[in-house]
This record gives structure tokens, sequence and C-alpha cells, in this order.
């Protein structure tokens, strides 16, 4: 049986500007090594909600091969902090981050330790080399204490999973867009760009499905014990999916995303036709403006020639004038 301590978050909004600056610090700190990096979340509880709208890092050794020795620097965690609550008081201290990429055996006294600055801290491990494009980067986790049924053993802390997701506000989807359109290929048609989307976004449904078979099957097998919430969780995905069996649902399906796909490759097909167009008119006034040029210098080249052959004569006649 697990307890949070108090009011435990059930949730973690993560901002752009915290994963950007975890990326920096990781690559400013631990770049090409085995390291990790740990940083100081800042931000808002509202309802149980984590919002996460800022953070910053923090200097932290550890040994790996002696797990208990790590050093985080207090000083000047706590000179940090004073300093943003000078720039913007609402923000909070509400948890800390790591580059994991996964819990590590410190992490509880870490949890602690920053427990001192917030009763409810989450920690969040923020992966800053994903191995699929299609998942989130971030995994956020609550400590709990784990007390036992019978009683026969002492109280012990470990850490709950909790739900996390990419939250944006309307000033930072705008400079994110910005930002990736200087990543962004260009060269890529829209059409190809859509496509990709779809096909990521498969890739993300899928790798959902093998994890929620692999679950069923531990469930099944003993491995896993059964979770009554779970299960009906999963019972309402699967009543809202839709029943493709019938003919006329997926008539349906299929007829609207054709409708769809026509309706995209329509628009890049006349977005191909407009750009070849203007470069037609381009190679034309191009040329236009290269004949004006030539026909300017030829005419110039004619009467320089014109002057050359007028003073020319004008000696050949003074020489007559000089031998008569």
């Amino acid at each position: 049986m697990s307890q949070g301590k108090g009011n435990a978050p059930s949730s973690v909004v993560i901002h752009p500007l915290v994963l950007l600056s975890t990326v920096d610090h990781y690559y400013r700190v631990a770049r090409d090594t085995n390291k990790r990096v740990v940083g100081i979340l800042l931000g808002e509880v509202r309802k149980g909600v984590v919002d996460v709208t800022n953070s910053y890092a923090v200097p932290f050794e550890e040994d790996d091969a002696s797990p208990g020795i790590w050093f985080l620097d207090h000083n000047f965690h706590e000179n940090m902090y004073a300093m943003h609550k000078k720039v913007n008081a609402r923000e909070n201290i509400v948890g800390w981050y790591s580059t994991g990429p996964r819990i590590k055996p410190d992490d509880l006294s870490i949890n602690e330790l920053i427990r001192n600055y917030t009763p409810n801290p989450v920690y969040v491990i923020i992966d800053v080399q994903p191995k699929q494009d299609f998942e989130i980067p971030t995994k956020a986790y609550v400590s709990v204490e784990e007390v036992k049924e019978d009683g026969t053993e002492a109280p012990s802390l470990s850490f709950q999973h909790i739900s996390s997701e990419i939250g944006a506000l309307e000033a930072e989807e705008v400079g994110v867009e910005h930002l990736l359109r200087d990543v962004k290929d260009t060269s890529v048609s829209t059409l190809a760009t859509q496509v990709n989307g779809k096909l990521l976004s498969l890739k993300s449904f899928i790798s959902h499905l093998k994890e929620i078979k692999v679950y069923l099957e531990n469930v099944v097998n003993g491995k896993l014990p059964l979770n009554h919430t779970i299960l009906s969780q999963l019972q309402d995905i699967f009543n809202l999916a839709p029943n493709l069996e019938i003919e006329e649902v997926s008539k349906n399906f299929a007829v609207k995303t054709n409708d769809m796909m026509l309706v995209i490759y329509l628009s890049s097909l006349v977005r191909s036709v407009i750009a070849l167009h203007s470069l037609i008119n381009n190679k034309l006034e191009n040329r236009e403006a290269e004949k004006k040029v030539d026909d300017v210098l030829n005419g110039t080249f004619e009467e320089k020639k014109k002057e050359e052959k007028k003073k020319e004569e004008a000696k050949v006649e003074q020489k007559d004038k000089a031998k008569k």
C-alpha cells in the first residue's frame, strides 16, 4: 500500500524553456560523458497540477562506483533561488530534474533534500537524447511511503510515476515556431512534412499498444498484480475505439481520409505550379533586363567607334593640309 506525503501532485506540465535550459546545461557540462546533470524546477502548483515554467542548473557531482556519495551545492542553489525570486516572485521551487536517463539509488536522498524547500517535490527525468522522435522526453515521479498491509515492516520511500506533458504559453509557442524555422529543412514539401507527422503518430500508437500488450500478458501470467484502475481505463479506451468491422464505418473512415489527402495533394500541386510560374516569370524578366543592358552597352560602343573614326579623319585632313 502506498501513501503520498500531504497533497501529492497528480501531473506535471513542462514548458519548452525548461527543456531548452536542460539541454543547454547538459551540453555545457556533461556532453560526451556518462555523467548526468541536476537542476531545480520552478513554477506553480494548481489543483494538484505542477506547472513548471522555469529552471536553473546546480553544480552536482556523484560517484557511480560508490552509491550514497554525492554533492549538491546548497549555497549556489540558495543564491540562485533568491535572485530568481527578485525577478519573478510567483515562481516557487516545485521540484528538481536530472538527465537520468533512469532513476538512480541516490535520487531518493536528493529528493528528501529538495523537500526542505517544498513539501511535495516532483522529480522529472529529462532525456536529452531520446531514441524515438515520437516519445515525450520527460518522466515525472513523486516519492511515496510504502506501508505493508500486515505492518511487519517499517514504512519505506519509493518513487511513484505520475503523468507529464509538454505545455506552452502563447509567447512560448511563437518562440518555438521561430526556432523550428531555423532547424526545419525548407527543401521538404508541406505534404512530406504532414505525411511524416502521421507516420510518427502511428509509430507512437503502435509503441503504446505493445506496452499494453506486454502489461496484460504479465498480468495473465501472474508477474504483475491486477490493477482495476488500469483495466478500467483500458476498457474505456476499447469502448471509445470505433468498430471498423462495420462496413459503413469503415467506408466513412476511408472517404474522410481520402478527402483530406486529396486536399493536401491539390494544395501542394497548386503551390508547385505557382512556384514554377514565378520562376518562369523571373527568368523572363532577367532576360529582358540583360537584353536592355546589352543594348545600352552596344550603343555606347558604337558611339565611341564613331568618335574615334571622326578623330582619325580629322588627323588625316590636318596632314593633307600640312602637305599642301
